[in-house]
């Protein structure tokens, strides 16, 4: 059964330690690239995928290997950098600086959002605190949905936050800005899977 007060208390955990995460970092640079309808796509699969996976498996996820998961993360934020370097310039761009569906077509952007996010999130804080929160609840649906509804929410504040950035800042610098932050990211994260 359903439970709203549970949802409520599940999704305020949920957010708060969300929000200040390398997703919602990820959301905002990924937003100021292409068409926010496409990213959050890939992004709300990825995230639905990861509640269903911490309900499924609760705390088993924990006992990843991971420095294997930091290892990937720290490619897939590198490639992404070198791919925002690449092709930053000379693409089809339609007069609000955003990809044509031509050049980035939505299962394209879907896929990278999907593949990062399910990466980075991988044995995440959030994944493991809702396989906690479904044990403690024992109410499997109630703690999905507050989660799921959480996760959504920072993804969309992030990619809301990176069209309003590029309104007010030129393409090409957030580009570089952008492609820059992922270089430091994928630093980050090989500094963990070194040093453990």
């Amino acid at each position: 059964m359903f439970s709203f007060t549970v949802a409520a208390i599940v999704f305020g955990i949920i957010f708060v330690a969300e929000l200040p995460d390398k997703t919602a970092l990820a959301s905002l640079v990924l937003g100021t690239r292409f068409r926010a309808s496409y990213v959050f796509c890939g992004i709300a699969a990825a995230f639905a995928v990861h509640v269903a996976l911490a309900i499924a498996a609760g705390s088993l996820l924990a006992l990843l290997p991971h420095r294997w998961v930091e290892g990937v993360v720290a490619l897939l934020f590198l490639g992404g950098a070198i791919a925002l370097l690449r092709h930053g310039q000379g693409d089809d761009e339609d007069e609000e600086g955003m990809r044509t569906p031509s050049s980035q077509s939505f299962w394209r952007v879907a896929g990278s959002g999907f593949t990062l996010i399910l990466v980075a999130e991988f044995g995440d804080l959030t994944q493991i605190m809702t396989a906690n929160l479904a044990a403690r609840y024992n109410d499997p649906v109630s703690v999905a949905i507050g989660a799921v509804l959480a996760l959504w929410a920072v993804a969309a504040l992030g990619i809301l936050g990176g069209k309003a950035l590029m309104k007010r800042v030129p393409l090409p610098l957030i580009t570089k800005i952008a492609a820059v932050v992922m270089v430091v990211m994928a630093g980050v994260s090989l500094y963990e899977a070194i040093a453990g």
